[in-house]
């Protein structure tokens, strides 16, 4: 696969596959976002379920309403008429996610599990710090929060965003996930594998290196607190996300509003358009900010 060609896969009798690009970048997940939102637009019968992705998407339809190569012709299509995307404009939110970083229950468990991890002698952000030439955790938290993540596709678990840095590929935080893997990371943990960042929706197994904690919820089957009145899963595609670093006190503050039923994850709207951010990351990335912080 080469340059901006799709490559389209049947996936049974009831899924397309298109992979946009082989490898991860904005300008291809932006691309498949808006082609999944044009083919939501100008959604034909029989489509069932429509699923971005990192730099894919996959659509599920029934051949029984919708015959497969006329779905499979009006992709193509779509994907003729958004080209590059660099003039698509992505009707979103900012949200802001505090995170208690270098926490006490994320530091218990990855301490429990130094035999998998690359450097056993110093702790997950302390290792992220020094491979990415930082000078150290409180310089790695910095640069860690101190620009927006564009969620580039919600899945694995139910709710997990993946989360992508929004500054040059140059600048961006990599770092490898754990030798093997965890058979325990807390819920809500802040994570971070290859040059992607996660929040972990539920308690479970996993990869990523863990720099701290959020006490807001992402998941929320029964559906009783407010930011889930629509939607189990608080995460959507597309939606720009600021770490606001707290302190315990603060923590502890927000976890008692979660028990409670009253918090809100602070959110605005805002409109994302990729050729200006291409053009200014920085000077985007400002605004985006300051549309968060709107009253």
């Amino acid at each position: 696969m080469s340059g901006d060609a799709a490559r389209y896969s049947w996936g049974g009798d009831e899924h397309i596959f298109v992979e946009l690009a082989e490898s991860m970048s904005l300008r291809a997940n932006f691309r498949a976002m808006a082609i999944t939102t044009s083919l939501r637009e100008d959604r034909p019968d029989g489509v069932l379920e429509i699923c971005p992705a990192n730099a894919s998407y996959q659509v599920r339809y029934d051949p029984d309403v919708i015959e497969p190569r006329e779905l499979l012709e009006h992709l193509r299509d779509i994907e003729k008429k958004v080209g590059d995307a660099s003039d698509f404009s992505l009707a979103t939110r900012v949200v802001e996610i505090p995170v208690l970083y270098q926490d006490p229950w994320t530091t218990e468990t990855l301490l429990r599990f130094r035999d998998r991890h690359q450097d056993p002698e110093a702790t997950d952000i302390e290792y992220a710090a020094r491979i990415n030439g930082l000078a150290d955790a409180a310089e790695f938290i910095r640069v860690h929060s101190g620009s927006p993540w564009f969620t580039s596709m919600v899945g694995f678990v139910a709710g997990l965003p993946f989360m992508f840095q929004m500054v040059p590929r140059e600048r961006q935080l990599v770092v490898p996930k754990y030798l093997r893997p965890r058979t325990d990371t807390p819920k809500q943990t802040v994570g971070h594998g290859g040059c992607f960042g996660c929040i972990y929706s539920v308690r479970g197994a996993g990869g990523y290196q863990m720099f701290g904690i959020t006490p807001a919820p992402i998941y929320d089957p029964s559906q009783s607190t407010p930011d889930f009145a629509d939607f189990l899963v608080f995460f959507r595609p597309g939606d720009i996300v600021r770490f606001a670093p707290v302190d315990r006190d603060h923590y502890d503050d927000l976890v008692r509003e979660v028990e409670r039923g009253t918090f809100r994850i602070r959110s605005r709207p805002v409109e994302f358009a990729l050729r200006p951010f291409l053009d200014d990351p920085d000077q985007v990335n400002t605004r985006l900010l300051e549309v968060l912080r709107a009253d």
